[in-house]
Formats: structure tokens, sequence, C-alpha cells
């Protein structure tokens, strides 16, 4: 058999920025002919950036990929590529357009692929734009045949039985010798051991090598985590390119990648979350929403609790220690500790910060209120108000020097409504609103595997908002241990009451747990963006009424 040199491309593109995503596209083209590779594989959509959403239905939109494509497929003599990008559906019925993978050779679009298995589920809703394909082929590239398939295209047909033709059955008929996947898969903390799962049974099914390549970078609440591959015709893992990088490489496909054993299947607890692989996403995540923004320069409130010293942590590596600014915003409740925790937080990043109390502004607010408020006892209300004097200091610093607010509310937090609308929920971005509380101390771990970046107290201290005296979380909430594992359950798992006290729940404390998850989802709807880790994250990917009574 002769040899074919495959040329995996894993790179990072700007949503609707032809210009930059064209160069990029043109520059690895141009390294890999140079490196002697005869095929370059990129990922699903990469002309446009993936999700592109809505900027399909714009005819600009589909007209600039038009003209880019065929600029790229000029660039294609003496070696082929597949590129993902949008085509309009022709064929007189059905959505406007195809999800496609172009083959560019001898200087012109040669075939198109468009995808059949198209995701209509958490994050993704392309039935909204594309049209499923039904017609299916290969084609032939220096006396290979090569099997061209988008994303889902690949999943094993007994796992989506809604679908009555599965590409790659269709096209065993033809004989390919390999298969080609072009992706656009996000991250969450298991979907790396599923990857390689879907390619394995892939490769086992049709005896046949998978090249597969996906997206690297984030978008908005979308991380993508590269890790593109080639695994042999047994399912093994042959060449992988890293996560969270950007990275071309060439792999030779010889007879050696065929008639191999199988690979064994990878074993997945669902309950497991590589605390690394998190931390690694959300410093992604935080990089390039500044970046593709245009934003330099953070600024957050420390209040010297374990979620805003995280989040200035991962916010002055993924910026740079200068462009990170926290701010003390002590109140009459704060205790000296949490002060001098969040400025030796600060001095350990070597990060700007500043110490401005709000008792004058907050008694201000009182003052302006004691018409309305005289005689009524302290309570919620003057609560929340110091957390809103918070975020009017903080908002007024971002308009005058230019900085983004990082939200720092974590999961746990969010999913109860144990957070003040327009107060502490505010920001940009929200960095850690797809992180159990749980999950937050152990980050604070892993980020002090090396020194202690934040303080012991810090992560060692009963978790407190301080807006009264002695006051602490486990005052309005069960102890973390015990709700993130009834959220997760609830959240991520989709159980119900019933099956949660099957599992050996105390029926009134999930019953508690669970009104105040959906009693508070108008709060959340109001939240910034979350920075997507886990497999069902509150946003785009979870869709429930704000105005329902449902519990399961």
């Amino acid at each position: 058999m002769i040899p074919m040199k495959i040329a995996l491309a894993q790179y990072n593109f700007v949503i609707g920025d032809f210009e930059h995503n064209t160069n990029v596209i043109r520059l690895a083209i141009k390294n890999a002919k140079s490196a002697g590779a005869e095929l370059v594989v990129f990922a699903e959509l990469a002309l446009t950036g993936y999700p592109p959403r809505d900027f399909l239905e714009f005819d600009d939109f589909i007209q600039k990929s038009e003209v880019a494509m065929h600029s790229l497929a000029a660039e294609c003599e003496g070696i082929a590529a597949i590129i993902g990008g949008p085509t309009r559906n022709l064929t007189g019925g059905g959505k406007p357009l195809f999800n496609s993978a172009w083959f560019l050779s001898n200087g012109k679009v040669t075939k198109l692929f468009h995808k059949s298995l198209l995701p209509n589920y958490d994050v993704f809703d392309e039935y909204r734009y594309f049209e499923p394909a039904i017609d299916f082929d290969v084609v032939e590239l220096n006396g290979k045949k090569l099997a061209v398939t988008v994303c889902e295209d690949i999943w094993n047909v007994d796992e989506i039985p809604m679908y009555k033709r599965f590409p790659l059955d269709e096209v065993k008929t033809l004989n390919p010798e390999i298969i080609i996947n072009i992706s656009a898969s996000p991250f969450h903390y298991n979907q790396g051991k599923l990857r390689r799962n879907v390619l394995r049974e892939t490769a086992l099914k049709y005896g046949l090598p998978v090249i597969y390549v996906n997206h690297v970078g984030a978008q908005t609440e979308l991380i993508f985590d590269g890790d593109s591959m080639a695994c042999d015709s047994g399912g093994n893992i042959r060449e992988s390119l890293p996560l969270f990088t950007e990275a071309l490489k060439i792999v030779e496909i010889d007879q050696s990648w065929y008639n191999n054993n199988p690979a064994a299947a990878i074993e997945i607890d669902e309950e497991s979350r590589d605390i690394a692989l998190i931390h690694d996403a959300l410093v992604m995540g935080i990089r390039d929403y500044f970046g593709k923004m245009g934003f330099k320069k953070a600024i957050l409130g420390l209040s010297g609790g374990i979620d805003s010293a995280v989040t200035l942590a991962l916010a002055a590596e993924a910026l740079g220690h200068q462009n990170v600014r926290g701010v003390m915003l002590p109140s009459g409740f704060s205790s000296q500790h949490s002060i001098d925790d969040a400025v030796a937080l600060a001095e350990n990043l070597d990060c700007p910060h500043d110490l401005i109390p709000i008792a004058e502004a907050f008694k201000a607010f009182e003052n302006t209120l004691d018409p309305l408020f005289n005689g009524l006892p302290f309570g919620l209300t003057e609560e929340n108000l110091q957390a809103r004097t918070r975020a009017v200091i903080l908002m007024a610093m971002s308009n005058k020097f230019g900085y983004i607010l990082l939200n720092t509310s974590n999961k746990s937090e969010a999913a109860v409504g144990y957070g003040t609308l327009y107060g502490d929920m505010c920001g940009g971005i929200s960095v850690l609103g797809d992180v159990y509380k749980t999950d937050v101390f152990r980050l604070a771990r892993y980020i002090n595997r090396d020194r202690e970046i934040i303080p012991v107290n810090s992560i060692t201290k009963p978790p407190s908002a301080e807006l009264r005296p002695d006051q602490k979380d486990s005052d309005s909430l069960p102890e973390y241990d015990l709700l993130d594992k009834i959220l997760f359950q609830y959240i991520e798992k989709r159980k119900g009451p019933r099956e949660l006290e099957a599992m050996g729940y105390n029926g009134e404390l999930v019953k508690r747990v669970l009104n105040m998850v959906n009693s508070n989802e108008w709060k959340r709807y109001q939240t910034p963006p979350i920075l997507r880790v886990s497999p069902k994250a509150f946003g785009m990917g979870r869709r429930v009424p704000i105005v329902g009574k449902y519990i399961g």
C-alpha cells in the first residue's frame, strides 16, 4: 500500500472574521505542503468559526464565506484541503444551507460533503439553519478513496435511532480506505474520553483508520480543547494534537494502520472531574473572551474568600498579572482577616489592587431610604444593598478605566440563587458559573500546587458573604459537600425528586434544594455568559421555563 501523508490542522478561529480565518488557513496549507502533506484537514465550519449562529441568516455572511473559500481553493495546487464551511441548498426545498466539508484540489472546489446528523440538543441548534444531507459519496485522492464526514456523522447509529440512514453505512459500500471527520466538539471534563470511545467504535465497526480534527479556542461560553487525533483500524490512537493549543501535525497512513488489535474501551466515571483540565479550559476561556472582543484588562471584587481568589488567579494567568485589578470593598461586617487574605493574594500574584471601604456609600443609601424604611429591621434588603453598592463602584471603575468586570459566582450559588442580582451577580463573563463550590476548592489547591498563591486561610475558613454579623453560607444553605451532590444529580443527570430520594437523599432536603433551583431561574437568566466546563451548564445549553412549577 502506498502511504498517504495527511496534515491535521487544529486552529483557533474567530467567528465571522473571514480575513483572519482565511490567513490562518492559507498559512497552514502552505506549511503542510512544504512538509510534504498530500492533504490538510481543518475543522467543521472552520472558515466561519463555530458556532456562527444567526450570522448564517445574513446573505452577505454566506457570500463572504463563499468568496473566501474559492480564494483558498486557488492555494490548493500540489496539495488538497478539507475545510468546513456553509453551502447553499439549491435543491429547492428545506433549510437554505448545508453544513459542509469542502474538498479543494487542483486549484478549485472539487467536491462537497454535507452533514447528515444535525445535533439539536444542549448547546447545539443546527436544525435552525441547516438541511441534513441525503446523498453520500467518497472522494479519491492520489489513488485513495476517502470517506469525509462532519462531526456527528461518525456517531453510533444505535445511539440515535431517530436517524434512518447512517452516512458511513452508505459510504461503506463504496469501499473507502480512510475515514476523515471534521468536528466542532466543545470541551467538558469528560468529553475527551467520550471522543476516544466514539473514534474507537467507528474504526472497529468499519475496519478503517479515522482522522479527526477539532477546533481549539473559546467562543464566548463554548470552549474547544482541540484534541484532534488519528487512530488505526483497531481504534488505537496513533497520533494526537495537544489540548488547548494550536497545532499542525502530519500523520502518515500506511499498511500498519490496518487490521489492528482492538483498543480497549475507556471507562467513564461521569462524576469524576479532572481539575487540571477545568483549570486550563477556564484560562483559555478568559483569554479568548478578552482577546477576541478586543479587551485587555479585567477588574473584580476581592473579598478574601475562595471564589474571588480563584477567579483572580485564573485571570492573572490568562491576561497577565498587571492587567487584572482586584478591589477590596469592605463593609462594616468584613473581617480583618478577609481583608488581609485579599491583600496577600494580590501581592502573591503581583496584581494591582485597591482598598475602598463602602461604609460611607452604604450609609448614604440607608439615609436616602430612611423615610421609607424607618423603623423596619435590618435584613436581606440591607445585605443586598451592600452587594449592589460594591457593584456600583466596580462598574464605575470599569467605565472610567476600561476594565471588564469578572463575575465570581460559582455554580452552587447560581443554582440556588445565593447571590444578589445587580450586585455580586454583575459582570461581563462568569468565570466559575459552571464550577461547583467543592470544585472551586479543588481548583484553589491545584493553583497552589507549586507555591502558595491563594492564602491557605481563604481555603480553610468557612465560606461567608460577610453581609451581617457572624454570617456563614451554611446558615442559609446545606453544607456544600451535600448540596453539590444533589445539584449534580438534578442538573447534570436530570434526576427528579423521587429518584433522588431513592438514592438516599432526605426528601425534605431534596424538595428544598430543587425549589431553590427552579425559583431562581429568573435571576440566572440575567447573569453574564458562563464559561462551560460541564456537560450541562447554565445558559444556552439548559433551557427551562422561568415561570414554571415542575421539579422533576
